[in-house]
């Protein structure tokens, strides 16, 4: 079956550190580019970070320096290792492909909070 499957989040306390990894099964992974990302409460769902087939990777200037995203293309899995949270980056978080991206799934709740 073609589907995406995401894992980790939870809480974290401010200055915490939290890891998601998202898994494809169905399609050949090393041909598309791989995206987190993310919906805060009562936001729009806004791009996190990218990282190409090529490698090339880019970030929302909101996480710059404290998020890191990697791909693991012989395990069909990529990550983003979410260091220095911050309370602001409390959202529901997707991971997704492109081009033809799935429908966005029910994602994976981090929530930041003392």
């Amino acid at each position: 079956q073609v589907q995406l499957v995401e894992s980790g989040g939870g809480l974290a306390q401010p200055g915490g550190s939290l890891r998601l990894s998202c898994e494809a099964y169905g399609f050949i992974f090393s041909s598309y580019d791989m995206v987190w990302y993310r919906q805060p409460p009562e936001n729009q769902r806004e791009l996190v970070a990218e990282i190409t087939r090529g490698g090339t990777i880019n970030y929302a200037d909101s996480v710059k320096g404290r998020f890191i995203i990697s791909r693991d293309n012989a395990k069909n899995t990529w990550y983003l290792q979410m260091n220095s949270l911050r309370p602001e980056d409390t959202a529901v978080y997707y991971c997704n492909r492109r081009p033809a991206p799935f429908n966005w799934g029910q994602g994976i709740q981090v929530t930041v909070s003392s």
